[in-house]
């Protein structure tokens, strides 16, 4: 049944006329729980608060697969206002991006150009970059132009996937460019040749990514809201005396969010990942599938209980 619904969600998911109503309407119907506002400027406060309970976040300016030159460059240009943002506001914020916004299947010399410009900017207002891994089809390019951008730049991280069977072979290649990463099981819908089919599998993986990077000596931040997962880190730093500041836990905005703040009071670093932007609705179905029991979460907002 759950993965019925997991493949429901995916399938709604890629869904454009529904995506075009999700523009239409807004933030309605529980996404608002998930997604801090609609632009940067109403989710600052959201983002304040987070700050001042200790915990620095990561934002992410909702929407990917662009069409055209144009609108990859306005997503680059929001990029780099939302980086003087971070630096005006003060915020505890780091920057994270899909490159298919940036024009990733358009042509690599329009991606990499964009890139350098946001990363331009970074460096200069010190806001630190990661860039987001989406489907297999585009995980080879998008791991071949962050090595590119690597060695250029210092403050720039990217994601990997547990469910793909090539992660722990990506993660042993990465080494060489000490990288700062990302651990997620993944959010896609992908074939069985391509990707561990069954939970248990991806969470094996997902634990032989973290103690991979981890006892590498690398900077690792562990994505997961499942407490076996948490556990199996804890233990693991614990029994080769790894340092908290080598490593953090990240959640999702407005989920378990009485884990997190535990976390946090147990000593854990805790940022929390903060999507903004009107483009919401298939970051919203990709949640929904991760973790059906986020559907009660939503109903409660339909019917304001």
């Amino acid at each position: 049944m759950e993965q019925a619904m997991r493949n429901f969600f995916l399938f709604l998911a890629k869904n454009k006329s529904m995506t075009s109503l999700a523009k239409k309407y807004g933030l309605r119907f529980g996404a608002a729980r998930f997604v801090a506002g609609a632009t940067l400027e109403s989710s600052i406060s959201a983002i304040k608060k987070l700050n001042e309970k200790g915990m620095p976040v990561t934002i992410d300016h909702l929407g990917e697969f662009v069409d055209s030159e144009r609108e990859a460059a306005e997503m680059t240009e929001h990029c780099i206002q939302a980086i003087k943002a971070i630096a005006k506001e003060k915020l505890d914020s780091q920057l994270s991006l899909k490159m298919t916004s940036m024009g990733l299947d358009i042509s690599d010399e329009l991606v990499l150009s964009n890139m350098k410009k946001i990363m331009d900017a970074a460096v200069k207002h010190n806001v630190f970059i990661t860039i987001d891994m989406e489907d297999y089809s585009r995980c080879e390019k998008t791991l071949q132009i962050f090595k590119q951008l690597k060695k250029e730049y210092d403050n720039i991280s990217t994601v990997i996937q547990a469910y793909l069977y090539r992660s722990l072979e990506d993660v042993q290649n990465l080494n060489e460019y000490q990288p700062n990463l990302r651990l997620v099981k993944g959010a896609y819908k992908e074939s069985p040749k391509v990707a561990y089919p069954e939970k248990s599998d991806v969470d094996n993986n997902f634990k032989k990514l973290i103690e991979t990077h981890l006892l590498n000596g690398n900077y690792t931040a562990i994505a997961t809201h499942d407490d076996e997962i948490i556990q199996y880190t804890k233990e693991l730093v614990d029994k080769h005396n790894i340092p908290y500041d080598q490593f953090e836990f990240q959640m999702l905005y407005g989920i378990r969010v009485e884990r997190q703040d535990q976390l946090m009071q147990e000593g854990y670093k805790m940022r929390i990942y903060v999507p903004y932007g009107n483009d919401w609705y298939g970051y919203f179905m990709r949640r929904l599938a991760e973790r059906p029991a986020n559907v009660m979460f939503v109903l409660k907002g339909v019917f304001g209980k």
